[in-house]
């Protein structure tokens, strides 16, 4: 990708954690007010555009299942007009059939993508009509090129697997890398449970690893970010913490590639609604984990925190669970880089909607407050 990211000074990244509201119809996990959830995806966009006349927004994030299908066209327009070259916007697109998907890929992907040629493949051996749970990176180049990749989920929650096989989740069979220059840095976008293993030796985080050391022993680059988005009623569920234990522990003899990488967890705010889930601490608790050699300053607000993620070796910085926009900088990097900062991520910026569905940052002395006599410092595990 023709991307020119300020490394240095830090990667500018805005974490959009913001409600779904999904309800299953026929097959489908559709959001019920489409029009409501594409404006306030379209404040996020308009905020990111303002900021940048002040300081750039690089990397964009909102949750899976958070785009509505029928504003796609929208959403992109304004990425085209308003938001500067060097930007970078990941999403999640809510359920839509396998020939709808199939149509965006011949609407927006470059046609010597190779992904498309595989898939074309899969199609003819698919119900057209099967649901397909898929990720958006939206690409806009320094010199103003917009380059779009679709990516379906390999790993569906148990809301998307079903016993009759048509109407099960279509299973996606690749995961796209992006490799930035002039200035170096790689990454990659997830859905959820793409993250979590299958097993210790045939999963999707294990095949990112054995690239990523490819990647180190080859030519001396390295995998610098995971994006993992998701819609998520168990985010703090053990799984996710074993595999970040594999991801930056027990496996690191082996796994050079990895061990400097950033990833950050983009979760729906917990005032979400998913048909068919409950339970108490539901949603939001989204997060930026990095390996415990970088282990980030103790510090515990009202808005976010770090941590341990209990006993893991790691350093994680874990946000409220509420409706907020966080603006954070990552240096993944500064090891090597003498005009970073010391540590690999900073927050600059905490954004709350208000009544009048306006976005206000949350002031200094609002972010020093102590943590709500609600928030318990044990994990809930399911």
């Amino acid at each position: 990708m023709d991307l020119d990211l300020p490394l240095g000074s830090g990667i500018h990244t805005l974490i959009a954690q913001i409600p779904n509201n999904l309800k299953l119809e026929g097959r489908l996990y559709k959001l019920q007010d489409p029009k409501s959830q594409f404006e306030l995806i379209r404040s996020v966009l308009e905020l990111a555009a303002e900021h940048a006349e002040s300081e750039q927004i690089h990397l964009i994030l909102f949750p899976e299942s958070s785009v509505p299908y029928s504003h796609l066209g929208q959403i992109t327009e304004i990425v085209e007009e308003k938001l500067p070259g060097n930007t970078v916007v990941i999403f999640g697109l809510e359920h839509i059939m396998l020939s709808q998907f199939a149509a965006l890929l011949e609407h927006y992907m470059d046609e010597e993508n190779e992904f498309i040629e595989q898939f074309k493949q899969d199609m003819s051996m698919e119900d057209v009509a099967k649901p397909v749970n898929s990720c958006v990176t939206i690409i806009k180049e320094r010199k103003g090129r917009l380059r779009y990749f679709f990516t379906a989920k390999t790993h569906p929650f148990a809301g998307e697997e079903s016993v009759d096989h048509i109407s099960d989740l279509y299973r996606g069979k690749a995961l796209f890398l992006f490799r930035c220059a002039p200035v170096t840095f790689n990454f990659m976008p997830l859905i959820c449970f793409d993250y979590v293993y299958r097993d210790s030796d045939h999963s999707n985080i294990m095949a990112i690893m054995e690239k990523a050391n490819d990647l180190y022993f080859q030519q001396k680059q390295q995998l610098d970010m995971l994006a993992i988005i998701q819609c998520n009623p168990k985010p703090e569920h053990k799984v996710f913490r074993d595999v970040a234990t594999g991801f930056y522990g027990e496996y690191l003899f082996k796994s050079p590639g990895v061990r400097d990488a950033i990833t950050v967890f983009v979760n729906s705010s917990a005032e979400t609604l998913l048909e068919g889930t409950k339970g108490k601490n539901a949603f939001g608790h989204s997060s930026i984990v990095c390996g415990i050699k970088h282990k980030l300053p103790r510090i515990k607000l009202s808005e976010f925190r770090t941590d341990d993620f209990f006993g893991s070796p790691v350093s994680r910085l874990r946000f409220s669970s509420g409706t907020r926009l966080y603006f954070c900088k990552l240096f993944p990097h500064h090891e090597t880089d003498p005009r970073s900062s010391r540590a690999m991520v900073k927050v600059t910026g905490v954004y709350l909607i208000s009544s009048e569905n306006e976005w206000e940052r949350i002031s200094g002395d609002d972010l020093l407050m102590g943590v709500r006599n609600d928030e318990s410092d044990s994990i809930y595990f399911y």
